[in-house]
């Protein structure tokens, strides 16, 4: 393998420990980046309510704005399989975050040139989700390529640090953008973040002759996706993988003629039904193609595999943590505030939490529950993070029981809910950022990393579906006659689905045995 490495890396190389130098240039990018991309997603889903989206019925238009969010959201997390397969096979990780971060700077200034004009907003929303989707899997993945066995501690604190910068930043974008949309207009409000991620885009580039930069892998016989495919198609049982992939494929079909919810939704809702369905065939097959790939490949796409269901008992996290941004916005909305305090601006809390939480659990939880014999593995981390997150949306649901009875409510009763899911933001996503790389065979570590970040596709997802499963005569019917609002009964379904997913991750934990894959 080709690495290529500045004169102070090489200089440096050597039994101690040393952070690497280039690091400081990719969290100063994460930093920028993530503030403009927060501060553009904060104030969204309140400016879509309040100005773009007036030709909407009064009555509809948050659940428009909401139905838009999250296929935003959809759309960012999916655009990651594009950035991994592109860096992985085609360019490399240094120009492919290069090339999509310059489409993300159109998309921002598409946004602050057509705030009043629909579809050129929407296509500078639609832009962002390229943009930004193509880099996400890359930025903290380039990262994580700086380090080797012999400095890999030291990758696991700047995991955490790199997690807590992009808090700093989303912190003070959450804290300003409302103030600018309400004082300057939405030009002002979505032109900031473009600056802003103009500046990442340049200091990214000026570390580019310090970078360790590894090249996209060779083409090789035996890679996940060949030894995957041999797999599903293989003859052996009477072709039982390819049963199992028309069985999937006739699910897509099907989702693709009857569900109505807009090509975005449909489209990546197929991809998904698909990608579920291959996997598995793989899985049922691996064996049997053990005469054409070696024991190690056919391991690996096991590993792999194995890897995926983990992500996907995630994915229930996501649709609770990223409807802080629409479902909560709205609620507090509705709740009594000050005259100067808006209703986007409450989501800075949870920033602010995870700039304390972090190092509260690295300096005494957690050395704490070492103490008491309790190892906080990532696994076990991530288990607690979505049981946290259920308890969240208890809260919230209780809170909106008050507010359906016609009792008025603080926007201060928000601290609470927002404290539990932070915390569960911070034992299931910064933990799992670094999980992700280190269980990834080196030469798919873009492409596990974008599975990583399509568990957030899919928690949207089932926002959108669940959404559009309420909306049914039927389901009205039940709701009324629980005697619940239909935004009472969607918090405490959430809430339900995130506590079984959260039993089903820790039985899996229990039997999943952890690997390392940093360079040697």
């Amino acid at each position: 393998m080709t690495v290529i490495a500045s004169k102070d890396d090489r200089a440096a190389a050597g039994p101690a420990e040393r952070m690497p130098r280039q690091i400081a240039y990719i969290i100063g990018n994460e930093g920028c980046e993530r503030f403009s991309f927060y501060g553009m997603r904060n104030i969204l889903t309140a400016f879509l309510i309040s100005s773009l989206l007036l030709y909407v019925p009064d009555e509809a238009r948050a659940g428009e704005a909401r139905h838009i969010f999250h296929n935003f959201m959809i759309g960012v997390y999916f655009f990651p399989l594009l950035g991994g397969f592109v860096s992985d096979r085609l360019w490399g990780k240094y120009n492919t975050i290069l090339a999509f971060s310059i489409i993300y700077c159109l998309g921002h200034a598409c946004l602050a040139t057509f705030d009043s004009n629909p579809t050129g907003f929407f296509v500078g929303l639609s832009l962002i989700a390229f943009g930004s989707g193509g880099i996400k899997p890359l930025v903290a993945s380039f990262c994580g390529d700086q380090f080797d066995e012999t400095n890999k501690r030291l990758a696991k604190v700047v995991f955490d640090s790199f997690y807590w910068i992009i808090n700093f930043g989303s912190l003070f974008a959450t804290l300003l953008m409302p103030i600018f949309l309400r004082s300057y207009g939405p030009a002002v409000a979505f032109g900031i973040p473009g600056v802003l991620m103009f500046v990442a885009t340049v200091v990214f580039w000026m570390g580019r002759r310090r970078y360790v930069v590894l090249p996209p892998a060779p083409s090789d016989p035996h890679s996940f996706w060949q030894v995957a495919k041999s797999a599903a198609l293989s003859p052996a049982h009477g072709y039982r993988g390819v049963w199992i992939l028309l069985a999937g494929l006739a699910l897509v079909v099907w989702s693709v003629a009857t569900v109505d919810l807009g090509f975005v939704t449909v489209f990546c809702l197929a991809f998904v039904e698909g990608l579920a369905f291959a996997a598995i065939a793989a899985w049922v097959q691996l064996e049997t193609v053990l005469d054409r790939h070696p024991r190690d490949a056919v391991d690996g796409v096991r590993a792999v595999l194995r890897i995926l269901i983990i992500f996907a008992l995630v994915t229930p996290f996501w649709s609770l943590f990223d409807q802080k941004a629409s479902t909560w916005v709205i609620q507090a909305g509705r709740m009594t505030k000050p005259d100067w305090f808006s209703a986007s601006q409450m989501q800075a809390l949870n920033p602010a939490l995870v700039l304390v939480l972090i190092p509260f659990n690295n300096f005494v939880l957690y050395p704490a529950l070492r103490r008491f014999g309790i190892e906080p593995t990532p696994l076990r981390r991530m288990t607690s993070g979505i049981l946290f997150s259920s308890a969240a949306w208890v809260v919230v649901g209780t809170m909106q029981m008050w507010m359906d009875g016609g009792n008025a409510l603080s926007i201060s009763w928000q601290v609470l809910p927002y404290a539990l899911l932070t915390m569960g933001e911070v034992l299931v996503s910064a933990t799992g950022l670094e999980f992700a790389y280190s269980q990834a065979p080196l030469s798919m570590k873009g492409i596990l990393m974008s599975f990583w970040n399509l568990s957030t596709t899919v928690g949207n997802l089932w926002v959108v579906v669940v959404d559009a499963g309420v909306a049914s005569q039927a389901m009205r019917a039940t709701i009324a006659a629980s005697g619940q609002s239909r935004e009472g009964f969607l918090m405490f379904l959430f809430a339900g689905i995130a506590f079984l997913a959260a039993l089903l991750f820790g039985l899996n934990a229990y039997f999943y045995k952890e690997v390392s894959h940093y360079r040697s």
